[in-house]
């Protein structure tokens, strides 16, 4: 066999081009740009596929104008961005815009106006799926009716919408008009707030309107093509109900939020007449009716167990239901869901206050296979609830928060469900010895794990988890709001060397800087670097937490952290500190919970979930390639600085800095 001519430490630059952006483009963004920094053919590489890339997606980071212009360069066959815009305004516009794209996801967009509703319609008429969060929630900015105008005429072939801000706040009444300039393809609708009666004006416009402003043989249904409408209202209302019910003929989600501010009048809101209304036309498979309690303690005091009886009779397909603060329906309401629906396989219920364990008696008796069963603050539940619902073996999301009389007889029931991933037992009576019940079996299936407000237990809970067991797949770990747990327990963690990716310990008195110590020390399994699987990390009123705990944040600790939680009053001049030296790092510091949707923290069924995982991370993670990428990326001094600039051909120029101190994705100037 005849011996390699090729010099030694530059095996790189002899592969094919064509086979490294091969490799590349089935990354995302942050893995293409984590590889770019490495060296300058990898660089090179990455300039190049940037031009021709399908698909933007940066939102674990909010990159800033200057960082995310040479990432979006020409691109004709550019078809999805998605993007944080929490750094960005209306000079973004343009950057952001492309004339190719099928599919836009911008998330706060609070420092933008309403030019970007209207630029979008002008430059992005191939449009199909287009979501915006908080667009002009800034002080200052402004959304005109016209802007929606403009977006929903020029996006003709639209076929889904979120607008997940309060449209109420900036469009007046009569813009209800607008929306008969939307897409006949239009079959999703999302809308983050919006008042009843301006929704209903959307789908039933009152016959002077019409006459005023539309040409009589323009007077056809509104949105007559909608399969899923998710929207938060001010007060769901039997006319709402009744409205959409009537109108949208092909509805096969719904999904209705209010969080009143006054106690509402019998007038202006659901009662029995109007559950009675829904499912009109039989294609319903997905319901959700919740009022949160975000402004007032209040329910759907005008609603019982006949209300109930009347919905379960005309949705027997149905496959989820959502309720949320029924406080008059009793079991008898409960179990004629369970034993009507013989479809169905989500069911959740919160703040239901006459709910107890008679209406999970005989469940084993029906032909349900529940795969997701939430059961929040239902505070009558007891354990024989549980032993009850284990019968459904396919359960894999099992949320009984805030049901605080459960204990450890329940944990020895769950114990037996092989294929749960999501176990959420906040505020419950569980104790240490009761989480050495699940055994194994569960512990090896299971990916998120809250015990939140488990006053029982101590630092010794982390032995009753991992302990003897093959805790392989668990990502998420809530410890929060545990007075008895200490820095043994995250000692115990970091022995485990489990591959943990979120970990919360807020409210926790006893943890300090040992714990933070210990975790930028742990290695993961195979030999991993320091502290590198944790990107979520809430330490927010842990008393124990000192500057010394600032150090530990430097290189090479901690390099994939996105997120992290602190009580920035005792210490700001060390957050202040760590906000410029780690600018891409997401800090809370006034109480606010961390992470893309924290668990649920929607109290509704079909809100957007905009999480995604880093690629190259979760291959890393997998264990698919055995070489020790974690190391920061050194010049030839040894000291974290800029890579080369290089000027691929056919790309934008990279340059990516290494901060001193972190392993942060990328910097891009």
């Amino acid at each position: 066999m005849t011996k390699s001519t090729v010099p030694e430490g530059q095996t790189l630059e002899y592969l094919p081009s064509v086979l490294l952006a091969s490799i590349m483009t089935k990354l995302d963004v942050s893995s293409i740009c984590s590889v770019a920094s490495t060296c300058k053919t990898f660089n090179a590489c990455a300039s190049q596929i940037l031009s021709f890339l399908p698909n933007f997606h940066l939102i674990d980071i909010a990159p800033p104008m200057k960082q995310l212009t040479p990432l979006l360069p020409t691109n004709p066959y550019l078809k999805s961005i998605r993007v944080d815009c929490k750094r960005l305004d209306d000079k973004a516009i343009d950057c952001l815009l492309k004339p190719s794209l099928e599919e836009l996801y911008l998330y706060n967009c609070e420092d933008f106006s309403g030019k970007l509703l209207s630029r979008i319609g002008f430059q992005c008429s191939n449009l199909k799926s287009l979501y915006l969060g908080l667009v002009a929630e800034k002080r200052g900015r402004s959304i005109w009716v016209s802007d929606l105008e403009e977006l929903l005429c020029g996006c003709s072939v639209l076929e889904s919408l979120s607008l997940m801000f309060d449209i109420s706040m900036f469009l007046p009444d009569h813009s209800a008009l607008a929306w008969t300039l939307a897409s006949p393809n239009l079959v999703n609708l999302e809308i983050g707030e919006i008042s009843s009666i301006l929704m209903s004006e959307i789908l039933s416009p009152t016959a002077e309107r019409q006459q005023q402003l539309l040409p009589s043989e323009m007077q056809t249904p509104m949105l007559p093509n909608i399969q899923k409408l998710c929207i938060t209202v001010d007060y769901v209302t039997d006319t709402l109900v009744g409205t959409i019910s009537e109108c949208l003929l092909n509805l096969t989600h719904l999904d209705l939020q209010d969080a009143p501010v006054i106690e509402p009048n019998s007038s202006f809101d659901l009662s029995n007449s109007g559950l009675q209304q829904i499912n009109q036309h039989g294609r319903l498979k997905h319901l959700s009716l919740v009022r949160s309690q975000q402004y007032l303690r209040t329910y759907f005091r005008r609603v019982n167990d006949l209300g109930i009886l009347y919905m379960a009779d005309k949705c027997s397909n149905m496959e989820s239901i959502s309720l949320g603060g029924f406080c008059r329906v009793t079991d008898s309401g409960f179990r004629a869901i369970l034993h009507s629906c013989a479809n169905l396989q989500k069911l959740r219920v919160s703040r239901g206050t006459q709910l107890t364990d008679l209406v999970f008696h005989d469940i084993s008796a029906t032909s349900l296979s529940l795969t997701n069963v939430s059961l929040r603050w239902c505070n009558l539940l007891t354990d024989h609830a549980v032993v009850c619902l284990a019968y459904n073996m396919d359960l894999n999301v099992l949320d009984l928060r805030e049901c605080r009389h459960l204990g450890d007889e329940s944990l020895k029931a769950i114990s037996v469900l092989l294929k749960l991933k999501t176990l959420l037992l906040d505020g419950s009576d569980i104790t240490d010895t009761g989480l050495s019940y699940l055994g194994e079996g569960v512990l090896s299936s299971l990916t998120s794990l809250s015990v939140r407000g488990c006053k029982k237990l101590t630092h010794k809970c982390i032995s009753s988890i991992f302990e003897g067991s093959s805790v392989r797949s668990l990502q998420n770990l809530d410890l929060s709001y545990l007075p008895n747990f200490s820095d043994n327990g995250i000692l115990l963690l970091a022995k485990t060397r489990a591959r943990i990716i979120e970990l919360r310990m807020r409210g926790c008195p006893l943890i300090g800087d040992s714990s933070v110590m210990a975790l930028a020390s742990m290695q993961v399994e195979d030999g991993w670097w320091h502290g590198s699987s944790l990107r979520l990390m809430d330490l927010y009123e842990c008393r124990g937490i000192t500057q010394l705990s600032f150090r530990w944040f430097k290189k090479p600790y901690f390099p994939r952290l996105r997120w992290f939680g602190v009580t920035g009053s005792i210490n700001a001049v060390m957050v202040e500190a760590l906000v410029r030296s780690r600018p891409l790092l997401h800090i809370a510091c006034r109480g606010e919970e961390l992470g893309i949707g924290h668990w649920d923290s929607s109290e509704g069924l079909y809100r957007h979930d905009r999480e995604e995982v880093d690629e190259l991370e979760q291959w890393l993670l997998e264990g698919e390639n055995g070489t020790d990428y974690g190391t920061d990326f050194e010049n030839d001094d040894g000291e974290g600085g800029m890579v080369e600039d290089y000027d691929g051909e056919g790309g934008p120029e990279i340059a990516v800095e290494i901060n001193d101190g972190d392993d942060e994705m990328v910097e891009l100037l």
